[in-house]
This record gives structure tokens, sequence and C-alpha cells, in this order.
């Protein structure tokens, strides 16, 4: 790895990354001298940071995993129990899945970075549904394997939701949160 950014450059690049995931959701088209401008910085300055457009769209996915994996700790999902860490990792995981929306619906190749961060990420993921499972809240014989699959469809389900954009209330992560645990434990059957 390089040696670290002094400062300017930092903001640089968390500019230009900010810019180019707003401009991007917007028209996944765009140039990199709008996603510039957008950034208040000059084409010639996000080419220095980032050599084309791709090199920009794996940036884009390192700092969104990350920002993903920064989530995850943030929730603390080792003192609680395994519901109370669910609820507060999925709620967290949603804060930036709305966030970083274009970037984490849009395929990109994983750089080595970018597929170490997930890789972390999914073992966070089988951790936490272990522990749910161990405590009871997935059935003994759940296949932790499809159990995940499920989570991050509904995960992204609910951010897709036709019509969210319109409504800020259907944004809402907590609420969205409590929907996802809620379908992802009971299912869409009768709450017994």
């Amino acid at each position: 790895m390089g040696r670290p950014l002094r400062a300017d450059a930092e903001r640089s690049v968390r500019a230009i990354l900010e810019a180019a995931e707003r401009v991007l959701a917007e028209d996944a088209g765009a140039s990199m001298e709008q996603i510039a401008e957008a950034a208040g910085l000059t084409r010639i300055t996000v080419h220095r940071r980032f050599a084309n457009r791709q090199a920009l769209l794996e940036a884009l996915a390192v700092s969104a995993k990350q920002h993903l994996l920064d989530a995850i700790g943030e929730a603390r999902p080792d003192s609680a129990p395994a519901l109370v860490a669910l609820y507060r990792v999925t709620a967290n995981v949603l804060r930036v899945k709305s966030t970083w929306r274009f970037t984490l619906s849009h395929a990109t190749p994983h750089t080595s970075a970018a597929a170490a961060l997930w890789k972390e990420i999914d073992a966070y993921t089988v951790e936490l549904l272990t522990r749910a499972r161990n405590e009871g809240l997935l059935a003994s014989d759940a296949d932790l394997d499809w159990t995940r699959q499920v989570y991050y469809a509904l995960l992204s389900e609910a951010i897709n939701r036709p019509g969210a954009d319109q409504d800020p209330a259907a944004q809402d992560s907590d609420a969205l949160a409590t929907l996802v645990i809620d379908t992802l434990l009971h299912g869409a059957g009768p709450h017994d």
C-alpha cells in the first residue's frame, strides 16, 4: 500500500468519492468532469487522484465496503444479545446502504482490497447469524449460508422498495431494520 495522503489530499479524495456517489446515482454515465465539478475540484485534480473511471469505481467500492465494516463495528455486535446486535447492525448497515446506494447496487469487479473487506463483512454476518441460531432466534438446523443470502436480499429490498424515495418515513433505518429482522426471523406468516 502507498504512503498515507496529506490531509488536503485526503479531503480531496473524500470530496471526489462523495461527489461521485451523488452524481453517479443520478446519472450512471456521468463523466469524470461532471464528478469533478460536483466535488468543487478541477478535472486535473480528480485525474491526479484517480487515473481513470475504473480506478474511481474501484475506490468507491472499497470506500463503501469500509463504511459497511465500520457500521458493523459501531453497532458493537459482541456486546449485546444476538437480537439486539442483529437489529443494531441492520440499522447501521441500512444507513450506509442508503448513502452509498449507487456503489453498493452496481457490480464493480472486486479489487483485492474490496474483496478482503467483503470477506470480513461476510465473516461478521455469519458470526452474528451463528449467535442468533445458538440463542434460538433461528432454527437449530438453519442453513446459515442461505440465511445470509436471504438477509442480504432483505437489506437490498428494504433500501430499494418501490415508492420509498417519495416517502421519507419509508427511509427510516430503524423502521426498516425492524421490518428486515421481523421478516428474516418470522417470514410473512402469522406471529405466534
